[in-house]
């Protein structure tokens, strides 16, 4: 087979007149082709409607991330290419294998039973359908995926297979994975806004091949077969919408339930470069309680009454609100015997325990200190002879396992029963929530969206303290790579501000709504703030929007200015009734 070009701009012309409203977007236009574009006014057809996103896709059980043999399909007319060069355009449905030997990807497909030799990467397109892998199975479905395939060398004898996708479909694979669509519109939205701060958020990659995974090392994301109307229109509902905290996306972190209490980030989480612990502070992933009366549960005392009740709580329809555990004495002594040599080995057992050492007889399992919703910090387990500190919350839940089980969460009071002399017989535990518990509690979500009727934004303006909902941040400057933004955002109340960062003293700016450009004028000189606010609401309309802001060329090449458009104001009580 031939080598062509990508596609030529008048066939790229005719796709996309005759394209249907789901047809996949073109990730490989050469630039020429993009030129020829702008040069006839059609740039604005090529360009992805957001952010492209790569991720790594696992075999069925998420067992590896690596390929040496694999067969793929698309439901329309497929496109292979070798590094962007087109070499194979096959029918709908047939099946291409790609197998990689001596470094090479040898594409076998339905007319051609001789291979083409590639040194790759190898992308695959499908236009008019989805693209799916032979034997991949997803929710149990074939898995099924919009966006584009890249295969891309991983070592000598082994390739990744990457999905590229735009962030607004990525979504629609993820949130009805991560949360249950029952919760309602509103929980999902929640958790739409969630899940794109996760994925566009800063990140040390697990490969230089992909950006995220598709398990829960990531987040849950099975594709195309597994979207649902409701999650859908929560996706196309926030669409663009993101939760920030000064100029800075969130870590919007969540769990299934909090049992009616968030705590801070710090009580829960070492810092991942130091592994210092108690981590340091993140201002808007403080400990929330659901109803504003409750006091902190930072004491024995306040976190044995609450956690052996039911009180009034978001999350209370969680089969994890309330919990209890129960051992005997040997029963943990020999858990512990086998959990404390492996939880020892993240450093947050003291002392260390070995393999090969000995666990005496428990006396006592012990809490030194607690969060604000009376998690657990730093606990011990005491024996005849010895003492063990044990930090962390993960570590204690899988410290203390119950049928192979780890606790459901470490918001946790032990009660220890002893007989008439004075030896521990049991130990009860009385627990609520599952999960780490910081920022947002999924069940919480639902039932403020389905039962208090809470619109999404004050749901995340509960969970996470201070926060304001706008656009991604971003900066436009005199380079050329810079010198426009565009961003499509959804609102419901025809309310965006620009907040601009003038650090550098623009003196004005070009904004472009809804095909409307204007021209602002940036105050100069501003004394004990560089901030700039310009209210755009009146040029807002309910449903989706398209603001692009455009550097004026007379500014110069050595300034730039940084911005985003406001949609939901901070609340900086933290307490959203």
């Amino acid at each position: 087979m031939r080598k062509t070009k990508l596609l030529t701009f008048f066939a790229l012309t005719l796709t996309l007149t005759f394209q249907p409203a789901q047809a996949q977007f073109m990730p490989y236009i050469p630039a020429a082709t993009l030129e020829a574009a702008k040069e006839a006014g059609l740039e604005e057809q090529f360009a992805p409607r957001s952010q492209v996103v790569r991720v790594g896709i696992g075999t069925s059980n998420f067992g590896t991330y690596q390929y040496n043999d694999i067969t793929i399909y698309g439901t329309g007319d497929t496109q292979i290419y070798d590094n962007r060069m087109l070499i194979a355009n096959v029918t709908a449905n047939s099946p291409v294998r790609i197998k990689f030997e001596n470094g090479m990807f040898n594409v076998y497909t339905p007319n051609n039973p001789t291979p083409e030799q590639v040194s790759g990467p190898v992308q695959v397109t499908s236009n008019y359908g989805l693209l799916g892998v032979k034997g991949l199975n997803r929710a149990g479905k074939p898995a099924l995926y919009h966006g584009a395939f890249e295969l891309v060398k991983s070592n000598a004898k082994t390739f990744n297979l990457v999905n590229m996708i735009e962030v607004e479909d990525y979504l629609k694979g993820v949130v009805p994975n991560e949360m249950p669509v029952h919760f309602g519109l509103e929980a999902l939205k929640a958790q739409s806004v969630a899940a794109r701060n996760y994925v566009l958020s800063p990140r040390t990659k697990s490969s230089p091949n992909y950006d995220v995974v598709d398990s829960v090392a990531s987040q849950v994301y099975f594709g195309a077969n597994t979207e649902k109307p409701l999650a859908n229109q929560a996706v196309e509902e926030t669409e663009g919408v993101v939760a920030i905290y000064d100029w800075n996306l969130i870590l919007a972190q969540y769990s299934s339930t909090a049992g009616g209490y968030t705590e801070s980030y710090s009580h829960a989480f070492s810092d991942p470069l130091t592994k210092e612990f108690p981590s340091k502070e993140k201002p808007y992933l403080k400990a929330v309680p659901d109803i504003i009366s409750q006091s902190p549960l930072n004491t024995e005392e306040a976190a044995s009454a609450y956690y052996k009740s039911t009180p009034d709580a978001y999350d209370i329809r969680s089969p994890y609100f309330r919990w209890t555990k129960e051992w005997n004495a040997k029963e943990l002594h020999d858990v512990l015997q086998n959990t404390l040599i492996a939880q020892s080995a993240t450093g947050f057992v003291h002392p260390a325990f070995k393999k090969g050492d000995k666990l005496d007889d428990l006396v006592e399992l012990k809490v030194l200190r607690r969060g604000d919703s009376g998690k657990i910090v730093e606990m011990e387990v005491i024996t005849r002879t010895q003492k063990y500190k044990i930090f962390k919350e993960l570590v204690v839940r899988r410290l203390l396992t119950k049928d192979g089980k780890a606790l459901p969460s470490a918001n946790v009071v032990f009660d220890n029963i002893l007989d008439d002399n004075g030896n521990l017989v049991s130990i009860k535990a009385y627990g609520g929530g599952f999960g780490h518990g910081v920022g947002m509690s999924q069940y919480g979500a639902g039932f403020m969206g389905s039962e208090l009727k809470r619109p999404y934004e004050k749901i995340l303006q509960h969970y996470y303290t201070g926060i304001t909902l706008a656009t991604k941040p971003v900066i436009i400057s005199g380079n050329n790579t810079q010198s426009n933004v565009t961003q499509n955002f959804y609102t419901k109340d025809k309310y965006a501000h620009v907040i601009i960062d003038n650090k550098f003293q623009a003196s004005k700016i070009i904004i472009n709504v809804n095909g409307k450009e204007n021209c602002y004028e940036l105050p100069t000189n501003l004394i004990g703030s560089r901030v700039a606010d310009i209210d755009i609401s009146n040029l807002i309309k309910k449903g989706r929007n398209t603001v692009t802001f455009v550097y004026p060329p007379d500014e110069g090449s050595n300034k730039a200015i940084r911005l985003y458009v406001e949609l939901v104001k901070k609340n900086d009580n933290g307490y959203v009734w």
